[in-house]
């Protein structure tokens, strides 16, 4: 956990609605969020995802609802520098460099953060004097961070932060996340990468069609999807005679290494072991975040408010 929670809320939606034309972008999103929490946003295409971080921003007017940052409205928490987002595909200027553009921000804010500390936590320092047109894509949303990070902001928003990173740059931008969530900051970032959510997150809030399909933290999201996996070394055995087994769902060989979906884990490892008696290196775990992801945002799945306080996915229309 990145974070340490105060209690106190950073913001709170609630009951927001945003229709464009015929399409319900958002649908009744109630979600409240503790200062010093890390939460992932997490949804597939058309979710909802980049609609409610518009509204959180105050960006977009909600159709119904309300938006409430740190007690007031989202552009009182922006014009004090207590919000800042970094987004995905903001326009940097091409002629002016990336020191000029801290520069700019800094000069926007009451208490910003000293310019090297910002290059540096960003990782610009390198290229701080060259012009944005001649960066890279990586380096250009290496930049967006900095302008984020200038006015010292209390709630970062982060929208895909890592698009265009390569596996080095993900890795020093989480370091520099770290750091900056340690200090007592709220983070929230919508992302596609769901390994960067289940490593860096202490919360999730999982949307499907403008609502909320789960929310609550990394295991218990997991833990709302029925099923284990079993994984073990099963020698000579056909991937025909796993799938049979009782309590499993589907099955998949790699060399000698199984890995069965199980409906019931414990019906599973009984016809295994009594089917294969020299199976070994045996484990079973809940479900990873991206089985889970692909089973609460599938048009079947039913909808949650709160995995937090659910053992199971509610049915749709059961929301509390």
């Amino acid at each position: 956990m990145m974070g340490a929670t105060t209690g106190e809320a950073a913001f709170s939606l609630r009951g927001l609605a945003k229709r464009f034309g015929d399409v319900r972008a958002v649908d009744g999103v109630s979600v409240e969020v503790s200062r010093g929490e890390v939460v992932a946003l997490l949804g597939p295409n058309g979710a909802g995802k980049s609609t409610t971080i518009d509204l959180l921003l105050g960006l977009a007017r909600p159709d119904a609802g309300e938006v409430r940052v740190f007690g007031g409205e989202p552009r009182a928490a922006v014009e004090h520098g207590r919000m800042a987002a970094m987004v995905q595909n903001g326009s940097l200027l091409r002629d002016m460099t990336a020191a000029e553009h801290v520069t700019l921000v800094r000069s926007t804010h009451q208490r910003p953060l000293p310019a090297d500390e910002i290059m540096a936590r960003a990782g610009i320092t390198d290229f701080a004097n060259r012009r944005c047109g001649k960066l890279s894509g990586g380096q250009q949303q290496r930049v967006r961070y900095a302008m984020a990070l200038a006015g010292n902001p209390d709630l970062l928003v982060l929208d895909e932060p890592t698009a265009a990173l390569d596996v080095e740059g993900r890795r020093e931008f989480w370091a520099s996340m770290r750091e900056f969530a340690a200090s007592g900051r709220t983070v929230v970032f919508a992302t596609h990468y769901l390994a960067e959510a289940e490593d860096y997150a202490d919360r999730v809030v999982l949307m499907r069609h403008g609502r909320i399909a789960a929310d609550g933290p990394i295991a218990r999201v997991r833990a709302a999807v029925a099923g284990r996996v079993l994984r073990a070394v099963v020698p000579g055995a056909p991937e025909a005679a796993l799938a049979a087994l009782p309590g499993v769902s589907t099955a998949r060989l790699r060399g000698d290494r199984a890995e069965l979906a199980c409906a019931d884990s414990d019906a599973a490892i009984r016809g295994l072991l009594a089917a294969f008696p020299l199976a070994s290196d045996i484990e079973i775990t809940a479900v990873g975040l991206e089985d889970a992801f692909l089973a609460l945002t599938s048009d079947n799945a039913g909808i949650t408010d709160n995995v937090d306080n659910a053992d199971t996915v509610e049915p749709e229309g059961a929301l509390r």
